[in-house]
Formats: structure tokens, sequence, C-alpha cells
């Protein structure tokens, strides 16, 4: 008996199409979709799950398991193992519970009939789009293996890039903390006990000394408005960000920065190109690769330039010269693509594009750190030795006031 079941499917502009198809069975309604040209990403009775459009997830715990779930499919799948045997052994050598549930679901959903890339696709949460298409793409031309060992060469390179960032980011970070709870001691604690002794009016205070005292007075008599009202502006300002004119002010503004936008200009470049050398190298078709691309980016400033790139390709103007005119990516790209169409090794030259803004993000953020903590550790000296000079001034006022 025909049934109605909810699909979300990947057309071949990229977009993401949802909708409701009535069919006698799931495949038999995955291979409707695929008859009109559409590539299905979820196929069943969930409607919430079908209009669900997920990014990746960039849990720190699910990116581990992703990781090693790809990276031993692809060593099991290189070794000749089935399929559904590699899964069982997968299932068997994770240690998190919940993903060896995951795991042995995606197991069930292929020994029923489904395919691999349909199992995944029933936990969105864990495997992005990206992920899926590269799998059903791997199924149909029979190298499952080679592209797993492309994913987790993936997986890998973008957590090690993540990774980098985040390490270098901490050390001034810490330097910031600890600035500022310098500061906040010194006025808290430490300037008070010396107002007491500037407490007689006839006492002259030294410029330094009464506004540091001053500041220290509004710090302790108005610390809980001035929280909330920086508690209050962080609030208003992240609910901002999350619309989607706040969103793309943001990310406009974040890419116009000081050596930082840089950074993330060219971090976003080497996640764009990783991401299309993986799919161009699977055989799918490049708008759709673009379209795919689009929802692993995290700037929607540059993210958003991919739709017009979309529409280069398909008025058969190629790839290079649309990528040069949207304007957001670094000029050496657009050249570098521009090789690739040449020679027909376009997925090389996305590779090539990635390794080589993989070391330029880090180069970036190199660069934005030794400006970064030089100037952090100079800003909160100046600070602070105002603040000892300020008591120093005051110690000798009260001598020459002895005196």
């Amino acid at each position: 008996m025909a049934t109605a079941f909810h699909f979300r499917a990947v057309a071949s502009d990229g977009k993401l199409r949802t909708g409701t198809l009535t069919a006698d069975s799931e495949r038999v309604a995955a291979q409707e979709l695929k008859r009109q040209g559409l590539i299905p990403v979820y196929v069943g009775a969930d409607q919430k799950r079908a209009f669900q459009i997920t990014l990746p997830s960039f849990n720190k715990g699910r990116r581990a398991d992703i990781l090693f779930f790809t990276q031993e499919l692809s060593t099991l799948l290189n070794a000749g193992v089935p399929v559904d045997r590699a899964l069982s052994i997968t299932a068997e050598l994770t240690e998190r519970p919940t993903f060896r549930a995951l795991i042995q679901d995606v197991l069930r959903l292929l020994k029923g009939g489904k395919a691999l890339a349909d199992s995944l696709a029933a936990h969105p949460d864990y495997f992005s789009e990206l992920y899926i298409n590269m799998v059903r793409a791997g199924e149909a031309s029979g190298s499952l293996s080679s592209i797993f060992e492309r994913l987790a060469e993936f997986e890998r390179t973008r957590d090690d890039l993540r990774g980098y960032i985040i390490s270098s980011l901490i050390y001034p970070g810490l330097l910031t903390l600890v600035g500022f709870t310098s500061i906040f001691i010194l006025l808290n604690f430490v300037v008070p006990r010396f107002a007491q002794i500037f407490s007689d009016p006839r006492m002259k205070i030294p410029t330094p000394t009464y506004l540091m005292l001053e500041a220290s007075r509004y710090m302790r008599e108005y610390w809980l408005p001035s929280m909330i009202v920086i508690v209050g502006s962080v609030l208003i300002f992240t609910a901002y960000v999350r619309t989607a004119k706040g969103a793309m002010w943001w990310d406009t503004t974040r890419l116009k920065l000081p050596v930082l936008g840089d950074a993330l200009r060219k971090a976003e470049t080497a996640r764009f190109a990783r991401a299309m050398a993986t799919l161009v190298a699977a055989s799918v078709p490049l708008v759709q690769s673009l379209g795919i691309a689009r929802g692993i980016l995290n700037n929607r400033r540059i993210a958003g330039t991919l739709d017009q790139i979309a529409q280069g390709v398909k008025r058969g103007e190629g790839i290079a010269a649309p990528l040069r005119k949207a304007g957001e990516f670094p000029p050496l790209a657009g050249h570098l693509l521009a090789v690739g169409e040449e020679t027909g090794h376009l997925d090389a030259m996305f590779t090539r594009m990635a390794d080589i803004y993989d070391v330029e993000t880090r180069n970036a953020i190199r660069r934005f750190t030794s400006l970064f903590e030089p100037m952090i550790i100079l800003v909160m000296g100046v600070i602070v030795g105002t603040l000892i000079l300020s008591l120093m001034l005051a110690i000798t006022s009260i001598n020459d006031v002895a005196v």
C-alpha cells in the first residue's frame, strides 16, 4: 500500500529540497527521487528529520568519533573486509557506548536493505551532507574504500587545523585573563587600603592617585550594575548575530579585522578547497559540490558567494573566473583553479590549494599571536605600572605631609 514519505534531497544545483512523496516503500521513494535528478539524503516517516537542515557538528566528542569511524572503515575496506563486517568490527572497537549504538543502528539499517549512505543519513547530527554524498558516490562507483580513505584524510586534516588554531589562541587568552585578574585584585583589595589614608580632606591627593581611587570606588560600588550591563550587552549581541542580517554583518566584520581577518579568510579557503577536492575526486558534479561545500563553511559572507560561483559554472564559465569575480577568496586561489581547468586535473589542484592555505592559515595565526601576545603584555604592563606608580606617588605625598 502506498505511503507518504518525507524526504530531504540535494538537487543538481546543490540546493536542498524537502517535501513529501507517496510510494510503496522507502527504497521506491528514493529511486523516484533519483529519477527526478535528486540525491536523497533522508527518506522516511520522520517529518522533523526530513525538514531539519543540519550543518556538520563541531562537538569535540562527535568529531573524534567520526574521525575514528572513518579511519577504521578506510583501513578495513582497503583490506578487503565486507562493509557489514567492517561496521561490526568498528562497533566492537568503539569505546563510547552512544557511538557504538549508533554504528549498530547503521548496521541494522544496512542489513535491512538500505544503502550505506542512506543508513548514515539516518543520523544527520553526526554525518554531514558532504559525508553522506561522498559515501553515496562511492557506492555508485564501487570505490567505497578509496572514498573512506579520502574522507579520513579530510576529517584528519580539518581536525588538525582546528586544533592548531585553538591551541595557538590559548596562551594569548590566558595572558588576557591573568592581566584582568591582576587589575581586579589591585583595584578591589590593594587600592582601598590606601583610600583610608586619604580620607582627610585637607590632604592633597596627586591626580594619578585620585583617578586610581575613583576607579577603585566605582568598581566596588557599581560592579553589579556594570556586570548586568555587560551580560545584557553580550546577550543582545548574541541574539543579533543569530539573525540572518546580524550573522552576515558579523561575518563580514570579522573578515575586515587586521591580521585576524586574513587568517579567517585563509582558513575558510582551506576548508572550501579540501571539501571540493574530496567531492570532485568522487565524481560529484561541480555545481552540486559547490552546494554541499557551502554548508560546511563557517563564514556566511564567503559561503554566500558560492551561489554566484555555481551560477557561473552553470553558464559555462568554469569555476576559476566566477571565483575570481566573487572577490572573497585570495587571488592565488583563482589562478590555481584556472590551471586545474586547463590541465583537466581540478581535483588535484583543489588538493594543492587546500595544502597551500592550510600552511598559510598557520602562518597567519602565528603572525596574529606574535603581535597579540606582546600587545597584551604591553597594555597590561602599562595599566599595572600606572597603578603601581599611582600608589608610589601616594606614599611619597604622605611622606611629604609628614615632613
